[in-house]
């Protein structure tokens, strides 16, 4: 754990939330990534395994109408909701992630985990590195998932504004490795 205890490593991730994206179309893997298989898991629930274990908390869902059922399933001990308009893009998806959590917490929280569920090949080390920085950053060289502090401006934006837009990441060293699945061939980096 980088000569960090596990004590550390704890407050460091403890009330830190996340917001898990999984409210895309797939429309060029023909199927739903949050139910897609890397191993003997779904992409959601991989996410969610090991954001809870590295004690994030609380974890939103974001996912699309047509999903919700199956992806309620895989999210137990997480909150589920919907966005609405998921074509407009990520950034609205993103904002209806944040929507939720400021009406759990009661507040903005200072800072939060975005965690796209197509962008997998991050690790725990990865979110200890993370969680580590006092800034927006993106580890590098997996690229998610992302620390956001500039919560605010993501909520002013417009919905299909892409989020490199509007909040600037700083690149960190962190492990992992960079894996996007978007197309079925994607899918055999993952089996």
């Amino acid at each position: 754990m980088g000569g960090k205890s596990p004590r550390i490593c704890d407050f460091l991730s403890r009330n830190t939330p996340a917001v898990i994206l999984a409210a895309g179309s797939s429309s060029r893997l023909g199927q739903p990534k949050a139910l897609v298989n890397f191993g003997d898991e779904t992409l959601t629930a991989r996410a969610l395994r090991m954001l809870h274990r590295m004690q994030c908390e609380p974890i939103i869902v974001v996912t699309r109408q047509e999903l919700l059922i199956d992806v309620v399933l895989e999210a137990q001990n997480s909150a589920v909701v919907v966005n609405p308009n998921p074509e407009a893009g990520r950034t609205g998806s993103l904002q209806v992630g944040l929507m939720a959590l400021i009406g759990d917490k009661g507040r903005i929280p200072r800072r939060v985990l975005v965690v796209p569920v197509d962008r997998c090949g991050w690790e725990e080390k990865t979110i200890e590195v993370l969680l580590e920085q006092d800034e927006n950053c993106s580890p590098n060289p997996a690229g998610h998932p992302l620390l956001l502090f500039d919560i605010e401006a993501v909520l002013a934006s417009d919905p299909a504004q892409p989020l490199r837009e509007i909040v600037a990441f700083k690149k960190i060293d962190a492990p992992g490795i960079h894996l996007n699945i978007d197309h079925p061939a994607d899918l055999e980096l993952i089996r």
